[in-house]
């Protein structure tokens, strides 16, 4: 069972947070605090719903609703000292509150009070079932009981959906205490599944093969599951394995290590599972119990990247040490919350200095790729995506996206032969790929070439991605541009259904309304897509339209066309 099924399980066995009895109403002197506290909180914006909060607890400092959130508030931001002792406060005064038992956990696990968890755990007032089976073990490790510990482990695999988090532990255990062998075993037998599919995993059993001195197996392994294209952290285990040298077991060397990964495991299993913000939780635990744990610090800024927390996300991708061969990545990530607040420059700025320090980085390259088209320059794009390209090998499957990528900066350049070039080799590399069959279709159409295979791609992507607006908006274009006007219809109305608030595609439904004679319709569509905030060129072939109708705005384009083609000879 891999680690997405057994988070499904996870999730449903851990309590919601919060879940208390009902409370009697907060005094007025705090309410507007707390309130303003619920209501950051309610829109993630972690820092100023503990702000609030603290307040709050000034005038009612044994209301468990402050208490709760301000335990998940601090828990969010990564001040995960300051959501001790409300979390203390808050079990002191019976409130059945799972993520301050989790907090209480943690800092035990920091304290080792080994015996104290145990107590904790048997009275079910841990960290939550899944947890608290794998803390189990590395507890009693922690004890010095290693029998006890493996029991353990074995207990959690015995339960259905959890064998996968069970086995790969009890492997990092093993390999804690230098039984290298028996951790190999594990990772290499076939009953258990794959435990290296996870990147984590993989550099595991690439640490415990060469701690055996089975570096070639080591290197065998490294080379089919990541390919040619390594990135600076495994270029540099690489060379270690080329040189001779031993590579040192850093998964885990200490119980607080396990631990964390205890946590880490859990919050990169309910990634896709779980809300971002009950995901962030765990990261922020894992990073509680190990400072240095990168993966959690990377994925707590992705996290808040998609809840729309830049200056939260820069702070953990800020954490991440410039001496860590996966700094980079936190570059990049940071580079993206820049974006996203608008700072263009900045974010090209770090993204610049990036391909500056890793020239010879393919992913660099890409990123600064996107970057320039994200802002415009395709020029700088397709300048930058052909660095990513020479940095890879030819036959890469992956080099689709960066063909795709550069197909379309060079369209936006009017560089068609090169476009189509990219196209077609991008689908020569990923021929299924509903976007690159969507895009190159429809460019196809705004071409006027190949009609016929440009319809062909688009009904395939519109197989391969039935919900996709945009592509049944091109679907409806092609048939549309081909003279199918009738046939065009369901399927712009379709595109207006999954996609009602853009206004290409309610510009599209007007001019196929109008082609068939439904021009009431067509000028209400007009209408809608010129409230829809359109490009002003856009704007003002919409406004021509209601003024004269798509057939004069049609006639007068024809007209202009000739005269271009005639002037130019």
């Amino acid at each position: 069972m891999n680690f997405l099924k057994a988070s499904a399980l996870a999730l449903a066995t851990l309590a919601p947070l919060g879940a208390m009895a009902p409370l009697p109403a907060l005094a007025d002197s705090a309410a507007g605090d707390y309130l303003a506290g619920r209501q950051a909180r309610a829109t993630d914006d972690f820092d100023n719903a503990a702000y609030y909060y603290r307040r709050a607890m000034q005038s009612l400092p044994d209301d468990p609703r402050v208490l709760e959130g301000l335990v998940q508030s601090e828990v969010s931001v990564g001040r995960f000292a300051d959501a001790i002792p409300a979390a203390q406060r808050l079990e002191d005064l019976g409130g059945e509150s799972q993520l301050a038992r989790m907090v209480l956990v943690v800092d035990a696990l920091k304290h080792e009070d080994y015996d104290g968890l145990l107590t904790r755990i048997s009275a079910q007032e841990g960290a939550g079932p899944l947890a608290d089976g794998l803390l189990t073990a590395w507890i009693r490790l922690g004890q010095g009981n290693m029998d006890a510990a493996l029991a353990a482990f074995d207990k959690v695999a015995s339960e259905d959906g959890l064998a996968y988090f069970a086995r790969y532990h009890k492997a990092l255990a093993l390999a804690y205490v230098g039984d290298f062998a028996a951790a190999e075993a594990i990772y290499a037998d076939p009953e258990g599944g794959q435990l290296e599919m996870t990147r984590r995993g993989a550099l595991a059993r690439i640490e415990a093969l060469s701690q055996l001195d089975r570096d070639e197996e080591a290197l065998t392994l490294l080379r089919s599951l990541f390919g040619s294209d390594l990135n600076p952290e495994l270029q540099q285990i690489k060379a270690r394995l080329d040189a001779g040298e031993t590579l040192d077991n850093t998964h885990v060397t200490s119980i607080t290590d396990g631990a964390a990964e205890v946590f880490y495991s859990i919050a990169a299993a309910l990634q896709s599972e779980a809300s971002p913000q009950y995901t962030l939780l765990f990261t922020r635990l894992a990073s509680a119990l190990r400072p240095d744990h990168v993966d959690a610090q990377l994925l707590a800024g992705q996290l808040l990247e998609s809840l729309d927390q830049p200056e939260l996300a820069t702070a953990a991708y800020r954490s991440v040490s410039r001496d860590d061969p996966n700094f980079y990545l936190a570059e990049l990530g940071r580079a993206d919350t820049l974006f996203q607040s608008e700072r263009d420059d900045a974010a090209l700025e770090v993204l610049n200095s990036l391909a500056v320090t890793y020239p010879d980085l393919s992913e660099v390259q890409a990123a600064l790729g996107s970057m320039q088209r994200r802002l415009g320059n395709h020029r700088a794009a397709v300048e930058a995506y052909s660095r990513a390209l020479d940095l890879r090998t030819p036959d890469d499957r992956g080099n689709w996206l960066l063909l795709y990528n550069r197909a379309m900066s060079r369209e936006r350049l009017n560089d068609w032969p090169g476009a189509e070039a990219d196209f077609r080799a991008a689908l020569d590399r990923n021929p299924n790929q509903p976007n690159v069959l969507n895009y190159f279709g429809y460019s196809l159409v705004e071409q006027n070439e190949n009609l016929d295979e440009a319809l062909e791609m688009i009904e395939r992507a519109v197989d391969l991605s039935p919900d996709s607006g945009y592509i049944v908006d091109s679907l409806g274009w092609v048939l549309f541009q081909l003279g199918r006007v009738q046939e065009a219809v369901p399927q712009m109305e379709r595109a207006a259904e999954l996609m009602p608030v853009d206004s290409v595609v309610n510009d599209h439904l007007g001019d196929v309304y109008w082609s068939v004679g439904r021009k009431l319709e067509a000028q209400f569509q007009w209408t809608r897509a010129l409230s829809l905030d359109p490009e002003d060129d856009e704007a003002d072939r919409i406004r021509r339209k209601l003024k004269v109708g798509l057939d004069a705005v049609l006639a007068d384009e024809k007209a202009v066309s000739g005269q271009v083609a005639s002037d130019d000879g």
